[in-house]
């Protein structure tokens, strides 16, 4: 028998020290995935600086701009918020893993869910002065943003006072390394927050049937993590916590802009609002999940 931070030799007649670990930037895995946590921000920013230059066109206009740029960058600090878990834990960053993570993904989400909001009621109203023009016409898809961070941060406020995440020596799950990680603290809060965000996302999916592919995506990434995040030991745990965000950020981006960049720059005589208007485009605008109103 050995003590926790040795193990046995192939002979097993003497122990050895194990060697400590963590998910660096220098493994292949976490290669990759600080590539593709870079990748993505980059590729984020310059889909904002596409939707920034070409403010004044319908398209653009047609998708409330002022949530798309909400949206697009909370996106990027999602993205940058998972080198966070690269590299060597300390209590901080264990911190900042769960708590200003937890709120940024949330607007991104919150976000999502005002859009979609927004879009089922653009198409009820027929009526200039109806309650539900004014509340697109208002600021409270932003307070719907607001008041959905505000709760995700009670959780976490909840989180940090009761149990918080801290630094943690792993010296089961393998044989020879300790691997330093950060304790979650508290499951029950982390599965709160998930459930927090699959709830948002599902709200969104039941709320726009044009949606469905988006929070399909979301859901499906964010179910699959559980069962995935409980079984995998040791580096793999981590580099699931990284590879999940960068995962349902990705299909956001995707899901949500592409089409539309696929229009704003290979398609750019369509963005004109005197095509908008021919009814063939005007549907496909519609499953593209802009927000047709008259434009003024």
């Amino acid at each position: 028998m050995c003590a926790e931070d040795q193990y046995p030799n192939s002979d097993q007649d003497h122990c050895l020290s194990k060697v400590v670990t963590f998910l660096a930037c220098g493994d292949p895995l976490g290669m990759v995935l600080a590539c593709t946590a870079l990748g993505l921000p980059v590729l984020t920013a310059g889909a904002l600086g596409v939707f920034v230059k070409h403010r004044d066109t319908p398209i653009v206009k047609a998708n409330n701009w002022a949530l798309s740029y909400i949206l697009l960058i909370s996106l990027i600090l999602c993205c940058l918020c998972s080198f966070l878990f690269l590299g060597h834990p300390n209590t901080a960053t264990c911190i900042l893993q769960q708590m200003p993570f937890g709120v940024i993904f949330t607007v991104a989400i919150s976000t999502t869910l005002a859009k979609t909001i927004t879009v089922v009621l653009a198409f009820k109203v027929t009526t200039p002065g109806r309650t539900m023009w004014q509340w697109l016409l208002s600021g409270a898809p932003s307070a719907l943003i607001a008041i959905c961070s505000l709760i995700q941060g009670t959780f976490c406020a909840v989180w940090l006072g009761t149990s918080p995440p801290f630094m943690n020596i792993d010296a089961h799950s393998e044989p020879a390394p300790l691997i330093v990680m950060c304790n979650k603290g508290s499951a029950m809060m982390l599965y709160l927050s998930l459930g927090y965000w699959v709830s948002l996302a599902l709200l969104s999916f039941t709320l726009a049937f044009p949606a469905r592919n988006l929070m399909l995506v979301f859901c499906s990434v964010w179910i699959t993590f559980l069962p995935v995040y409980n079984s995998s030991k040791g580096k793999v745990t981590v580099a699931v916590e990284v590879f999940c965000p960068l995962a349902s950020s990705a299909g956001l981006l995707g899901c949500i802009f592409a089409p539309k960049y696929y229009h704003i720059l290979l398609r750019s005589e369509r963005n004109i609002l005197q095509r908008l208007r021919s009814k063939p485009l005007w549907g496909k605008i519609n499953i593209l999940g802009g927000v047709c109103v008259c434009i003024t």
